[in-house]
């Protein structure tokens, strides 16, 4: 009997440690992967740390006013390999960027790719889910 209760309780440790790293992963539990959106705005924040990056931008609506938008991307080494470094992105900057919107409807998302001021373009995150 005092077998079983340790093996139980083993395992619900072992689930109950899973739990945070699943929802960790959980690109549908924040995202609308079928939400795009294309924002226009200046780099104020860019934050190169794992486990994922954040590019903050300001984007202006029709009367002027700047929204700060939370733009989540891959992890750095992500970034790095595919030739995306921090060095791009350039506070004060204007740049492009799609995103997938978040679900709670804050100025959230999760950016896929980055238009740069010379036109270039680099993926900075999930194409959907």
């Amino acid at each position: 009997m005092k077998a079983q209760f340790l093996f139980v309780m083993g395992v619900l440790a072992l689930l109950l440690a899973a739990a945070p790293v699943w929802a960790h992963h959980s690109f549908a539990a924040e995202y609308d992967g079928k939400q795009m959106v294309t924002l226009k705005g200046v780099v104020t924040k860019v934050e190169w740390t794992n486990p994922h990056i954040y590019i903050y931008i300001d984007v202006k609506d029709a009367n002027g006013s700047a929204t700060n938008w939370a733009l989540e991307g891959y992890p750095p080494n992500t970034l790095k390999r595919t030739g995306f470094t921090r060095d791009l992105l350039k506070i004060g900057e204007e740049i492009t960027v799609t995103a997938y919107k978040s679900k709670d409807g804050s100025s959230t998302g999760a950016g896929r790719e980055v238009t740069f001021p010379d036109g270039s373009k680099k993926f900075a995150g999930p194409i959907g889910q």
